[in-house]
């Protein structure tokens, strides 16, 4: 779209902490004692903190004075009114860390592994059913905020001790303390992509259109709009949960993670990673579930443009001596559609198109849609809108006066 965010990952300023957190001492403490060919367990004093970390599940931040020794967060001088956000951040990690921790005989801080990458890895252990863990997963990202983010992952975190899968509590305090704020998407994309991470990419040869984001467009699996079954018991719930998706940024709402294709590097996809296709594909899901929603057949059909379906519109709504007013009305919709400067206005506009196809029962090839949503303002394409317009002005034309 117009504006991607930046992958770089950019931690947000949480204050200063004398030393490395707790979970990262436990577990040099433990891999320390396996380097020197003794046996790899934890130190009294680990443990003892590990017992004082669980002693803060559900208690308030500040207020379980054994969990104040192994708090690195440092508190302002001079008292504060309300305990900073890093503080509270810090203690929730702790206290997940020491559920998560306890029983277990390996770190389970994990540098590397997100929250995703490890639900992934849960649901290909098959210790429970994947929809289980997408409900527990999916309510953790809805959370409002970070103290209810907490209470979601209290609940994923013994699922994750028993399948013996550690996670990386350095990058989840981080995500943690900027869950109120701005950067929460980026933490949402990055838990979704991960956990729909296929695996080892197609090999690249020297003529794969590889993009600077480490995307490979047009490559992966068969996009949802093509393989969608109207008639499946599953299919209301599954628009439903597209629909849910208008207006939000790609890869931001959980309950549309697994109908995504957009296939892109891990490392891109560890980083949260806002690509033009990832983007692209999203604004095409909204549009096709918007689309679809109670009709028996595919509205996904292949060579009908958007200059053709509003042709087609165009014939269906005149008739007699409406013909003419009804064919410029639609014209004049049609052209500002046209007329869009970026991929954000075609969508808007676009978005006032749907309706009427949808009421209209007049289908629109969405693979096409993915294509022009995707070029319509890439620097690298100067020509596509032009081809584009001109493409779907002629296209409008012809079916409308036919």
């Amino acid at each position: 779209m117009t504006s991607l965010h930046s992958t770089s990952r950019t931690r947000p300023s949480t204050g200063r902490r004398a030393r490395r957190f707790f979970w990262e001492e436990a577990a040099q403490d433990c891999q320390s004692k396996q380097a020197e060919g003794r046996r790899p367990e934890f130190s009294e004093y680990v443990v003892r903190n590990l017992r004082a970390a669980r002693e803060g599940v559900g208690r308030e931040a500040g207020t379980v004075a054994s969990m104040r020794t192994i708090h690195r967060m440092s508190l302002p001088d001079g008292g504060w009114d309300r305990l900073p956000g890093p503080y509270i951040a810090e203690h929730h990690v702790l206290t997940l860390f020491g559920l998560h921790q306890h029983g277990a005989s390996e770190p389970v801080h994990r540098p590397g592994v997100g929250l995703g990458n490890a639900c992934l890895r849960l649901r290909r252990s098959e210790a429970l059913t994947q929809s289980a863990l997408e409900r527990r997963l999916f309510a953790a990202a809805d959370a409002q905020d970070m103290h209810e983010l907490a209470q979601h992952l209290q609940r994923l975190v013994p699922l994750l001790r028993s399948a013996g899968i550690g996670l990386d509590y350095t990058r989840l305090f981080y995500e943690l303390a900027q869950w109120d704020g701005p950067d929460r998407n980026r933490t949402l994309r990055s838990w979704g992509l991960q956990y729909t991470d296929p695996g080892a990419l197609v090999p690249r040869t020297d003529e794969t259109d590889t993009d600077a984001r480490g995307e490979e467009p047009g490559s992966g699996c068969a996009l949802y709009w093509t393989t969608f079954d109207p008639g499946s018991s599953s299919a209301g719930a599954e628009l439903a949960a597209l629909r849910s998706g208008t207006g939000r940024e790609a890869g931001t709402v959980a309950a549309m993670w697994t109908f995504y294709r957009t296939r892109m590097e891990s490392a891109w996809r560890d980083r949260g990673a806002l690509t033009r296709d990832l983007a692209a594909e999203h604004a095409a899901l909204t549009l096709f579930a918007r689309h679809q929603q109670t009709h028996a057949r595919r509205m996904h059909v292949p060579g009908t443009s958007p200059g053709t379906a509003a042709g087609l519109l165009a014939k269906k709504a005149a008739t007699g001596s409406e013909r003419k007013n009804a064919t410029t009305a639609l014209e004049r919709r049609f052209g500002a559609l046209l007329t869009s400067t970026d991929s954000d206005e075609l969508v808007m506009h676009l978005r006032s198109l749907v309706p009427l196809l949808h009421q209209a029962a007049v289908g629109l090839d969405y693979d096409l849609l993915h294509e022009a949503l995707r070029a319509w303002d890439d620097p690298r394409r100067p020509d596509a809108a032009v081809y584009f317009r001109q493409t779907w002005d002629r296209d409008f034309h012809a079916t409308a006066t036919s």
